[in-house]
């Protein structure tokens, strides 16, 4: 797949070949699904907690007696019947973390770039250099690209000028290539990417996945400690 290569002035100044194997792959909607909940549940704190009976400290006086009141009898103020009482069942702390395989991770992100790419949301820059962080300068960049209602900024690098012009246009963010994800890509629409950064990613996301290997000591190590 071919497309066309912009530069910040809003001129065509060539065009690149995308690898299909990252921007053709095939599109697994239930693979992307899966990576998306996985990233959002992994971002949940799980701090939320309420009181049982046995936390909830009120006095340990009979409210009436037992019997001869007319009332229906009760024991402890504490009981989650009462206003203020022990929540039965209640959320406790406890961890939201999902694990997937980081082959399937790569093939989420590769699927949705697939779509992107079909869909026309790719934007590629020969480069993306601002000479001072001014807002008013990367909204002037924008307005001559034909960007989206939104737009995702990936770079090669660390850009302090590209990062403090970006973070006060509410519909724009800035990103390292390598920490690409799979709700920014679906959180805007247009995905605008440097030459070098596109050669970062499409080097990522072909790349063997190498399992870590654990050596264990040797014998006489172990012996001799």
């Amino acid at each position: 797949m071919r497309v066309p290569v912009w530069n910040i002035e809003g001129q065509q100044v060539g065009e690149v070949e995308l690898r299909p194997e990252v921007f053709e792959a095939p599109i697994h909607i239930p693979l992307m699904h899966q990576a998306l909940v996985r990233q959002l549940a992994n971002a949940r704190l799980g701090t939320h907690k309420t009181k049982t009976r046995g936390e909830v400290h009120y006095s340990s006086r009979k409210m009436w007696p037992q019997k001869h009141t007319g009332r229906a009898r009760q024991g402890s103020r504490d009981a989650p019947h009462w206003y203020h009482g022990g929540v039965v069942f209640g959320p406790r702390p406890r961890s939201y973390e999902q694990r997937m395989p980081k082959k399937m991770r790569r093939a989420a992100l590769r699927s949705a770039l697939s779509v992107k790419a079909r869909e026309g949301q790719i934007l590629i820059l020969d480069r993306l250099e601002l000479p001072e962080p001014r807002t008013r300068l990367m909204k002037e960049v924008l307005a001559r690209l034909p960007v989206g209602k939104s737009a995702l900024i990936l770079l090669a690098g660390p850009n302090e000028n590209v990062r403090r012009a970006v973070r006060n246009l509410p519909n724009v963010a800035y990103l390292h290539a390598m920490c690409l994800n799979i709700r920014d890509l679906f959180k805007y629409e247009t995905l605008i990417i440097p030459l070098d950064a596109l050669a970062m990613i499409e080097d990522w996301l072909t790349r063997p996945v190498v399992r870590k290997k654990f050596a264990l000591p040797a014998a006489g190590a172990a012996s001799a400690a």
